[in-house]
């Protein structure tokens, strides 16, 4: 890395965006942090993240398949409200169709308790999983993508709009994260090269 003039992205640290809804009973935590799917549309985990912009914060909330870790539904908005996190549920929904029964999990916020996504989870037939209060390792899989999100493209720009943002998160996760990343929990393959193979071969 030295001699080609390379550095590396350090992570750091980033704030925690979502507050529990204190009139709400908690779903019981399913995982347990247990991240492992032996196949896809098993278990799906979600969660939001903030982005800084000039004009403002964007907010972005995604679906993850556990499975291959691929993002299968995502939304961004400059507000955050539970339409948020209903819209990545809606497109994750549209683009696997699950059978009933998936496990969704996420965080205790208010978005995710409210009333709505709850009654989305029962009409597509998901079980909700939520992670223990402010324990951000119930949910490291997708907290390590939003690391890798910032780490590896959202830190080397400065966006002037919230549009602006939207498209380049919006190629990092279609173009390169699912499509051309290597993970090195998947033999070294992309999301999308890792579920078909594994399909193939099954």
């Amino acid at each position: 890395m030295r001699i080609v003039r390379l550095k590396g992205r350090p992570k750091r640290i980033w704030r925690r965006t979502a507050q529990s809804n204190p009139y709400a009973d908690p779903a019981p935590n399913l995982l347990r942090q247990n991240f492992v799917a032996k196949a896809a549309n098993q278990v799906w985990s979600s969660d939001i993240t903030y982005i800084q912009t000039r004009q403002g914060f964007v907010y972005l909330a995604v679906v993850m398949d556990l499975y291959s870790r691929k993002i299968i539904g995502w939304s961004m908005d400059k507000n955050m409200g539970r339409h948020i996190v209903m819209n990545a549920l809606g497109m994750a929904v549209a683009a696997r169709e699950p059978n009933d029964g998936v496990i969704i999990h996420s965080d205790r916020g208010a978005q995710y308790m409210s009333d709505d996504y709850q009654a989305m989870l029962k009409k597509n037939g998901i079980q909700c999983s939520m992670s223990a209060r402010g324990n951000c390792y119930d949910n490291a899989v997708v907290e390590s993508f939003f690391g890798s999100l910032k780490r590896e493209r959202i830190c080397r720009y400065k966006y002037r709009t919230r549009q602006e943002a939207q498209l380049d998160i919006f190629d990092y996760i279609e173009c390169f994260y699912n499509k051309r990343r290597l993970h090195s929990y998947l033999d070294f393959k992309s999301p999308i090269d890792f579920e078909k193979k594994t399909i193939v071969l099954n």
